[in-house]
């Protein structure tokens, strides 16, 4: 994918590029943006910092590994970032998060939708992601992206499946 400018509908514009492989500078920079609330929604816990691997793994690009990074125009630090990491031929687990001050604007949406284009492209036919289960906003993202296959609980975190292609 290329970096490209969208006019969201219900929002600001923004710019949206991958993440270079290495760029710990911006994972750290989205992460800081964070509340306390969306680090443990995206995180499944409490997560006051993350760690140097942490970043350091955030922050892979590879055959395996691959990130959008959004920045609304005007704002000179990341508002938010989409990852999706490949775990066979035609399946990933995503994860998205967005700047608590930017979230409800349409951003992950776009970035969401954008990473299943980039996922459809390669190959990928079905996606997974972990979520708190009070984490309403994302199964109701990942319901509006692709088709729900199955949601399971397990204690305070759910499992869900959905096909994209």
């Amino acid at each position: 994918m290329h970096t490209r400018v969208l006019d969201l509908p219900h929002g600001p514009a923004i710019v949206v590029r991958p993440l270079a492989s290495g760029d710990v500078d911006t994972v750290a920079a989205v992460f800081a943006r964070l509340g306390a609330a969306s680090r443990r929604s995206r995180f499944n816990g409490a997560k006051p910092c993350l760690s140097h691997a942490e970043l350091v793994e955030l922050a892979t690009v590879d055959g395996t590994h691959h990130a959008l990074v959004a920045w609304v125009v005007g704002d000179p630090r990341p508002a938010g970032m989409a990852q999706l990491v490949r775990t066979d031929r035609s399946t990933a687990e995503i994860a998205f998060v967005v700047a608590d001050v930017h979230q409800q604007h349409g951003i992950g949406s776009a970035l969401t939708a954008m990473l299943l284009d980039d996922a459809r492209a390669a190959g990928i036919r079905e996606i997974t992601a972990q979520a708190a289960t009070d984490n309403r906003a994302a199964l109701a993202l990942i319901r509006r992206s692709a088709k729900v296959i199955d949601v399971r609980l397990d204690g305070p975190e759910q499992s869900i499946r959905a096909a994209i292609a």
